[in-house]
């Protein structure tokens, strides 16, 4: 007899299903403990790749923004603690999430994987809703409240979502309405974690005080004492109510402080009294206090208090009040271009890697490896040549290589500063722009720190490149006609202007060819400056480049002046002391903004008016960085009669463009390598012992009209910054001649304010008529001009001539 085949449940009874095998692994303790490790590692891996954010997310923004955490490339040159997938993440987590709030919410992956792991029980729910509640609303509130101070830093305080939701809140409800709104959702926040938030709100808000019963007590005991110590309590309470209130040596003081009601004070101050008369035989007096000596006060001290006195009243000093409504320029004035990404193309890289093989296997050189990175207009081989290769070798096959590659514009970098490879730059035959738009609009830009920040373009790795002009201190650049020079002058005052107030930066735009910066001149109001007699900021006239470049070196000498008296080593100090109300107007000192000279032909300047150019440039160059004036001087002519050695020991930063000889690269960079770039904005910026290759951002004519327009259709200043005078060494005045005939207006005025003050000082002047410091400085000239006051004496008030004002009379009617 055939036996039966077993039916499905028997199946089902023999063998467990795979379906509870999966819920047996899942529900086993083993399982758990595993899990809430790896998240547990997963989150302190998280957390340490968010602290690395605040150090090094600045440096490798550029690189991972917009990626995803399973990127497959590799990324070079990250920074971050925990590699390339940290910064990936910190940047998701701080930048594209909840910034700091993200916290928050690692705190609760911690206790999730400690709940898994048994080492700690928590309700999960609860502890949801509260870190959840707290990382929107922190999210929301930190950007709120200080988003401005991390402006100009790698990090969004608070994420994208916090700053879309503060942005929705102001927008429909105004900075009040936001903030109520911010403090309502927190008090239902706190209402939520912590119950006893509502009696404490209750007893807060609570503003009717209660008398306690023992104090009632109190109060009828004292009614039943007789009239006349009533009255005496009432006649010492009216005469020295401070000194009891403020006497620190009774040990009832804590009684005297209870309450509020007038009632309550009065048994209050009773009891202070008693228990004074019983613990000491004589009676604490008025005149006591009276005939106590006092510690006299140093002027340093007053002086201080002042100081924080004019701070508290006054709060810090903003030197942008003046244009308060002035609007930056948007990125929207500046073109962009379709070709901005660099695709890689990997065929031409192959291609050339295959070619610079053979032909260094011709000669006899084995290489280890080459590596190829590609930037915009050029790509860097760097090769590892094998054992007993002599680099010097290598580096005479330039002009073969070239030729293997038929490229021009070969250049051999051997060995590479700080590595063990020989690098060989290769332009690419598909060349890429690099836009102004993509330098101003990238995170290295929009949060740098630097005082001025200048964007030059971007380097082989497709980074950002930035130098501080403040730390420079100066700048000398040089090209040929057409290779970029002028575009790059337009980046860098493209750049200061994204960046400065008008309040914080003035320009002086030297022009001797008249048509560079004449676009410039509809800002003149707002960052340029000037002598007082010029009538265009834009300086053509070659005497006038030597009036204003002498001017510069008094503005110089001023600014040292100040500096020294207010103990300050240079104008950030300064300005940061002036702001905080440290410094006195009254004694000359003043918000110093930061001056750029900008000279676009230098070469034409030194052939014609030669060492009356040379030495103020010199001489600014070697001081003038402490007090905040730098300069950029260009020419296409870098010859060693035009690029002296005194001009090029004090311009330690250079600018190279395409050269036409090595000799001319030797001038300007002290090396060969400029007469070997490929032009159209390719640089070398070299300085100290570093030289790094650039291709310079284009910001073409349209674009610089388009942001010069935006800013002189604004409101500006009254005129432009105006220098001061200059007087020649014989005493000429080379600036405004001063002519009595025409005096200012407010001649008569001013006079009869500085002879009963007995005080020539420019500031009195400014304080008094509310007017700016150029014109209370040509009326202290006039004055000194009719004799009413002396001369200057440097940051000094002036002497005044004229003792009362009988004979201030006799001199205006002679003036008439």
């Amino acid at each position: 007899m055939a036996k039966r085949k077993p039916t499905t449940d028997t199946k089902k009874e023999n063998s467990p299903s795979k379906l509870k095998r999966l819920k047996t692994f899942f529900k086993s303790s083993a399982t758990h403990y595993i899990i809430g490790l790896f998240i547990l590692l997963f989150a302190i891996y998280a957390g340490i790749s968010m602290l690395s954010f605040f150090f090094t997310g600045a440096a490798d923004q550029s690189k991972v923004e917009g990626l995803y955490l399973f990127h497959s490339d590799t990324i070079q040159g990250i920074e971050n603690w925990t590699g390339m997938r940290g910064a990936i993440l910190s940047n998701i987590l701080m930048n594209e999430l909840f910034g700091v709030a993200t916290f928050f919410l690692l705190l609760f992956v911690v206790l999730v994987a400690l709940r898994l792991m048994k080492a700690k029980y928590v309700p999960l729910l609860r502890a949801f809703i509260i870190y959840t509640s707290l990382m929107i609303w922190t999210s929301v509130a930190v950007t709120f409240f200080f988003g401005s101070l991390f402006k100009n830093t790698a990090l969004y305080i608070g994420g994208k979502h916090g700053f879309i939701i503060s942005d929705l809140l102001t927008a429909n409800f105004g900075l009040p309405g936001a903030f109520f709104i911010i403090l309502l959702v927190f008090i239902i926040i706190m209402i939520i974690v912590n119950a006893n938030t509502i009696p404490f709100l209750t007893k807060l808000f609570n503003l009717t005080p209660r008398i306690p019963k023992w104090k009632i007590k109190k109060k009828e005991e004292r009614s039943e004492k007789k009239e006349e110590q009533v009255n005496n309590d009432i006649e010492f309470i009216d005469t020295t109510p401070e000194i009891l209130v403020e006497d620190k040596t009774q040990e009832e003081k804590p009684f005297i402080l209870e309450g509020t009601e007038e009632n309550t004070l009065d048994t209050n101050i009773e009891d202070f009294e008693i228990t004074n008369t019983l613990d000491n035989e004589e009676q604490y007096t008025p005149e006591e206090e009276v005939n106590k000596p006092i510690t006299p006060i140093s002027p340093e001290e007053e002086e201080e208090e002042e100081y924080k006195r004019l701070l508290a009243e006054l709060g810090v000093y903003d030197p942008t009040l003046d244009l308060s409504d002035y609007k930056y320029p948007s990125l929207d004035l500046l073109k962009k271009y379709d070709n901005n990404d660099t695709q890689v193309n990997y065929e031409e890289q192959t291609e050339n890697k295959n070619k610079i093989i053979n032909t260094l296997d011709n000669y006899g050189i084995k290489i280890k490896s080459i590596k190829a990175t590609v930037g915009p207009t050029i790509t860097l081989y760097e090769i590892v040549p094998a054992e007993g290769v002599r680099v010097s070798k290598i580096k005479n096959l330039e002009d073969d290589i070239a030729l293997s590659l038929a490229a021009i514009g070969i250049r051999i970098i051997a060995p590479m500063p700080g590595k063990g490879t020989i690098g060989i730059e290769v332009p690419n035959k598909d060349a890429k722009i690099v836009s102004m738009h993509s330098i101003l609009s990238s995170r290295k830009y929009q949060e740098s720190k630097h005082e001025l920040p200048v964007a030059l373009g971007k380097t082989i790795t497709n980074e950002v490149f930035m130098v501080d002009l403040a730390k420079a201190p100066h700048l000398l650049v040089a090209g040929a006609t057409g290779q970029g020079k002028s575009v790059g002058l337009n980046a860098v005052i493209t750049s200061l202007l994204y960046k400065k107030h008008p309040a914080e930066l003035k320009f002086v735009l030297i022009d001797p060819k008249m048509v560079e910066f004449s676009i410039y001149s509809v800002i003149e109001k707002h960052y340029l400056a000037k002598l007082p007699d010029s009538q265009h900021a834009i300086i053509t006239d070659f005497t006038k480049v030597v009036h204003t470049l002498n001017s510069l070196t008094r503005e110089m000498d001023d600014r040292y002046e100040l500096l020294q008296k207010a103990g300050s080593r240079n104008v950030l100090e300064y300005n940061e002391k002036f702001k905080n109300r440290r410094l006195n107007p009254e004694k000359g000192h003043k918000f110093m903004p930061y001056i750029v000279v900008i000279i676009d032909e230098f070469g034409d300047l030194i052939m014609t008016a030669g060492k009356d150019i040379e030495l103020p440039i010199a001489r600014i160059a070697q001081k003038a960085r402490a007090v905040g004036i730098h300069m950029v001087i260009a020419t296409q002519r870098p010859t060693t009669n035009i690029i002296t050695g005194t001009i090029k020991a004090n311009f330690p930063a250079r600018v190279a463009f395409r050269v036409t000889s090595m000799i001319d690269s030797r001038t300007i960079l002290d090396s060969p390598g400029a007469n070997q770039l490929i032009g159209r904005g390719d640089l070398l910026y070299y300085q100290g012992s570093e030289m790094t290759r650039v291709q310079c951002a284009f910001v073409d004519t349209p674009e610089v009209d388009r942001i010069s327009k935006h800013i002189g259709t604004q409101r500006g200043y009254p005129t432009a910054f105006e220098l001061p005078e200059y007087v020649s060494e014989d005493g000429e005045d080379k600036g405004e001649s001063i002519d009595l005939a025409d005096k200012d207006p407010m001649f008569e005025k001013v006079a009869r304010l500085i002879v009963i003050h007995q005080s020539g000082s420019t500031s009195l002047i400014q304080r008094k008529f509310s007017i700016g410091y150029n014109r209370a400085g040509r009326l202290m000239d006039q004055l000194e001009a009719a004799g009413i006051v002396g001369p200057g004496q440097g940051s000094k008030a002036r002497e005044v001539y004229v003792s009362d004002e009988y004979q201030l009379e006799q001199i205006l009617q002679s003036l008439d």
